[in-house]
């Protein structure tokens, strides 16, 4: 498991990170098809200067923490609503994300083939146990082709219990944040807030249990950084 006050995951995790970068860009190449009810990124950013009034502020206030082990993180650059993002929830039905409004939430993408994926998953994990609530969440979502066996039978090996078991095996929900150009390779980490608009946006592991990933969290639900 991760060691919250250790470098050493965070630099393992950077060296992973090229790794899952190339086995991503060779994934990209069957995962480009049409997804249902997507759109254009024209209408994303028109929505998102009517529906995120309040982002500027919000981002003026996690500037400051974007440092450390989540230096990575890259502020959005103009409004959008990420709440169209669909995927399967924790009973096997179809969502998307705008169905946990009211939360602050960390999406992350991952697969069981994805070194760095894998790594940093019991930090999450940690995150979710330590800081989830009903104004927080950490939204772990699959994209592993194929049953639920393997991305299941992984988080049982590995001992995550608190993170809810989010599935999207069409990888459109990759695809949907490539063309919004979101999404590079695995992991794919989105900070959005309670109305599903989008904070910031990273490519690459990061060490989500220590003091910068506590500190940013803090400061999205509108805390003072301790």
């Amino acid at each position: 498991m991760l060691e919250t006050k250790s470098k050493v995951p965070t630099l393992r995790l950077v060296a992973l990170a090229a790794v899952a970068g190339i086995l991503v860009g060779t994934t990209a190449l069957y995962v480009m098809g049409a997804i249902d009810g997507n759109r254009s990124e024209e209408q994303v950013v028109a929505q998102g200067e009517t529906s995120c009034p309040a982002q500027a502020e919000r981002l003026a206030a996690l500037d400051p923490l974007i440092r450390g082990d989540v230096a990575a993180l890259l502020p959005a650059k103009e409004a959008q609503s990420v709440g169209d993002l669909a995927f399967r929830g924790p009973d096997g039905s179809d969502m998307k994300l705008a169905d946990l409004s009211g939360k602050v939430l960390l999406v992350n993408l991952w697969a069981t083939w994805c070194a760095p994926c894998r790594e940093e998953m019991p930090a999450l994990d940690q995150l979710q146990a330590e800081k989830g609530s009903d104004r927080f969440e950490v939204v772990a979502v699959n994209i592993d082709r194929g049953g639920d066996e393997k991305p299941k039978g992984f988080l049982d090996e590995i001992g995550v219990r608190s993170l809810a078991y989010y599935r999207d095996e069409t990888t459109g929900i990759f695809n949907e944040l490539r063309r919004r150009n979101l999404a590079l390779g695995l992991p794919v980490t989105l900070l959005v807030d309670e109305d599903g608009c989008l904070l910031a946006h990273m490519n690459g592991p990061a060490h989500w249990s220590g003091d910068d990933a506590e500190k940013l969290i803090e400061a999205a639900l509108g805390r003072p950084a301790g």
